[in-house]
């Protein structure tokens, strides 16, 4: 235990400046050519990868489905989950998508159900896949990079601080023995953002002195309460909606535009302050988080970036990102295109969707052709610290204070259990009245 806190308080000592020196800032996912992989790692060339699915909802289905099309010898051969109709629906879907083949490969044996199944799923496999709530991610991770596996990993990839510092340390650790690590923060495998990142990296726009990152959006999915449900079920079943779990829309959604932020700028944020609170989502269905957030995030350049993130039915809605620059303005559009303008608003540069492969298959072709080629792709060192961007802002708007990078890497303020069992109580529980606490600015802790 000494050791690992010592190993953290090492990462900890590096400045946010050395650790963007040792990022490769404008090439995707960190690639490292031409390293020697380890003895585990080396064995593959054209051989069967097995892959295994923790975390079997929505994403961790089409994440699979993404890496049996990113290389004809992938066999998916275990899967986990908390909940056995969730795994064996994902199982149903790739089953149907991959019908008359053999590569999704799941035998009954392999199919594992319950908190600890991860360990038993990550057992069977060559590549993981980690998409359970993020609550999770630095748990199952740790076990993954220990055991010698490559992974993909969906952001964010931890709810509390030291779970960014577990991630951090086990990114070494990773990196180390040569292990490939993507984080599901697409953009950076998307063409139109790759194209802005080259223009910048040229000072095509000049320095970044602000700009505005959006993720504002009618809201997501509620699973309504069933009689004789547990609180444990009941927020395992609406993960969202509690930080321990998901550690609010901030980090869990806007975490994408925050990181653009952050890679076009090439550093972290020093501070961070801002406001929100819950407006339109009140009820008891919609747990403890906030139903928007605003953020100034501040960097050593001396660039503010503006952050909105809100879930509101009935508002204007936007999904991307600008930034201003001393020779010109920059402006993202998600839906694959992108501009440059100079001051005078004369067209500098504009990218166009010119049928661009989709962004969450390419992270899967870049893996894959990664481990096949004895390459690394480190994506998980950056995938904490944008995390820890976003955890920043929630800092901020729950306290309403100014919160400072440095500071807030010291919190040991746990929001996720080590341990979590059905018979555990949540870390967040309702009043008598079916609610629950909500973080008041001028009032709550968090640091």
């Amino acid at each position: 235990m000494n050791n690992f806190k010592n190993k953290q308080k090492s990462i900890l000592q590096s400045s946010r400046r050395d650790f963007c020196k040792n990022t490769a800032l404008f090439s995707a996912g960190m690639l490292l050519p031409g390293m020697k992989m380890s003895a585990m790692a080396n064995v593959f060339n054209d051989k069967t990868l097995k892959l295994a699915v923790v975390g079997c909802g929505g994403r961790g289905t089409g994440a699979a489905n993404q890496a049996l099309k990113a290389d004809e010898n992938v066999e998916l051969v275990a899967m986990a989950d908390a909940f056995e109709d969730r795994l064996s629906g994902s199982l149903q879907s790739l089953q149907k998508e991959f019908e008359g083949s053999k590569r999704v490969n799941v035998q009954d044996k392999h199919r594992y159900v319950g908190f600890d199944a991860y360990k038993k799923a990550i057992d069977q496999a060559d590549v993981v896949i980690l998409a359970t709530p993020p609550g999770f991610r630095p748990y199952h991770f740790e076990y993954a990079v220990n055991a010698g596996k490559h992974v993909f990993m969906e952001k964010p990839v931890a709810t509390d601080v030291p779970g960014i510092k577990k991630v951090l340390e086990m990114a070494k650790v990773a990196k180390e023995n040569k292990l490939n690590v993507v984080v599901g923060l697409q953009r950076r495998y998307q063409n139109n953002y790759l194209a802005i990142a080259d223009k910048i990296k040229q000072n095509e726009a000049g320095k970044i002195l602000s700009g505005q990152v959006y993720w504002n959006s009618a809201g997501v999915w509620v699973n309504p309460r069933k009689a004789g449900q547990s609180e444990m079920e009941y927020q395992m079943r609406n993960w969202y909606y509690f930080n321990w779990l998901c550690g609010d829309h901030i980090l869990e959604q806007h975490i994408h535009n925050i990181d653009v932020a952050n890679w076009f700028i090439g550093d972290y944020p020093v501070s961070a302050q801002g406001m929100g609170g819950r407006l339109v989502r009140t009820g008891p269905e919609h747990g403890e988080i906030f139903d928007h957030h605003f953020v100034e995030f501040k960097y050593p350049s001396g660039a503010v970036i503006s952050s909105q993130c809100r879930h509101q039915p009935g508002t204007w809605s936007k999904v991307g990102e600008a930034f201003q620059g001393t020779k010109g303005t920059i402006d993202m559009n998600d839906a694959g295109a992108a501009s440059i303008t100079d001051l005078e608003g004369n067209n500098i540069f504009e990218y166009r969707n010119r049928r661009d492969p989709n962004p969450y298959q390419v992270e899967h072709d870049k893996l894959f052709a990664s481990i096949r080629n004895n390459e690394v792709i480190s994506d998980a060192e950056n995938g904490a610290k944008s995390t820890m961007t976003a955890i920043m802002g929630r800092m901020a708007t729950y306290s309403g204070q100014i919160i400072n990078w440095e500071e807030a890497l010291k919190s040991d303020k746990v929001l996720m259990p080590k341990e979590v069992t059905w018979k555990s109580t949540p870390p967040t529980a309702p009043g008598e009245d079916g609610l629950y606490p909500i973080p008041t600015p001028g009032e709550t802790d968090v640091v």
